[in-house]
């Protein structure tokens, strides 16, 4: 028996249809939770327009959260299924085995976390003084890096955990003499204050520091096309970004939908943008990131936090933490 090719060619595009109508059903009953930071970066603006849902079909429920310990938690409970953390949080989760995958790799943090202090001009003044950070974050992760620079006993300078929202306003009252934070806050705290060193700073001295999302195993598991459109949600927003920062300007669209998101101003969000480097999904899947560094990364960022007390072991292999595959099937869509 033979099929004439043009009855061929619509019975192939009627079951395409047939499954991308299954899927995109399959994916309307699915509710996604997402945990986000109000941190200054592209992909806040797909999430303010409602793209994130519009590609995966799924009705998306955002919870804001201040820290990525409390995205691990979170994330740990089963109360949400995708997260944005930093890589200190991560290590930490990853160490203790949580099931879950690093899907992409936000930005390398650069300018965007430092450490701002009064009263202190040079790191020996630190000792006695109170320093706030969010402890196990990638800000508590290169204070902590910095004072292993500098030769400083941790044990000397009094490191409060705060959240960011707690930094601003122990900053305001005069309870603390400085904190290792990121933007916005930082950037309100810096009119006051005097910079003793950036995560730019900190990477020189072998802890560079990143920010990253991460999806629990069992949601990628039951949902890989949802999880994989919002890997590409997610890289065309930095590509829109890459293209052309220059008109991500203060009076923008890209920068009132972020400030909405983040609290940061307007004029505000091009130089906080500028605090860290963001790749490309095609950079994502590379042995520069998911395809080998970040589990690299990963692995001596447990062993400092080994080294510190803060996690009980490290794992002889992180690699099964990291994922390039969403990045590399995200490529192949196009709409």
């Amino acid at each position: 028996m033979t099929i004439a090719r043009r009855t061929l060619l619509v019975s192939t595009a009627a079951l395409v249809l047939a499954t991308q109508g299954l899927l995109a059903a399959q994916a309307a009953d699915t509710t996604l939770t997402i945990g986000y930071q109000p941190i200054v970066e592209p992909s806040r603006v797909p999430q303010a327009d409602g793209t994130y849902e519009k590609v995966t079909g799924a009705k998306i429920n955002w919870q804001k959260f201040d820290g990525g310990a409390d995205v691990i938690a979170a994330l740990a409970s089963g109360s949400i299924d995708i997260g944005y953390v930093g890589s200190s949080p991560l290590a930490a989760a990853a160490s203790r085995e949580l099931p879950f995958e690093t899907i992409f790799v936000v930005g390398l943090i650069s300018d965007a976390e430092a450490l701002a202090v009064k009263g202190v001009s040079k790191p020996e003044e630190l000792a006695g003084k109170k320093i706030a950070t969010p402890f196990v974050s990638t800000a508590h992760y290169s204070l902590l890096t910095a004072l292993k620079h500098w030769n400083i006993d941790p044990k000397s300078v009094e490191i409060l955990n705060l959240r960011p929202p707690e930094i601003a306003a122990a900053w305001q009252r005069g309870d603390i003499d400085g904190a290792y934070v990121w933007d916005p806050v930082l950037s309100e705290i810096k009119k006051t204050s005097t910079v003793l060193a950036t995560s730019a700073d900190v990477a020189k001295w072998s802890g560079p520091t990143f920010d990253a999302w991460i999806v629990s195993k069992k949601f990628a598991e039951e949902h890989p096309d949802i999880v994989t459109g919002f890997v590409k949600v997610t890289g065309d927003a930095y590509a829109d970004y890459r293209a052309k920062p220059e008109t991500w300007n203060a009076t923008s669209e890209q920068a009132e939908k972020i400030a909405r998101l983040t609290g940061a101003k307007p004029e505000d969000v091009p130089a906080l943008l500028k605090g860290y480097y963001f790749p490309s999904l095609e950079e994502q899947a590379t042995s520069d990131l998911l395809g080998g560094a970040t589990a690299k990364a990963i692995a001596e960022t447990s062993a400092f936090l080994l080294e510190q007390g803060k996690i009980p072991a490290v794992l002889t292999d992180y690699g099964p933490y990291v994922s390039a595959s969403w990045a590399q099937e995200a490529a192949k869509l196009s709409f």
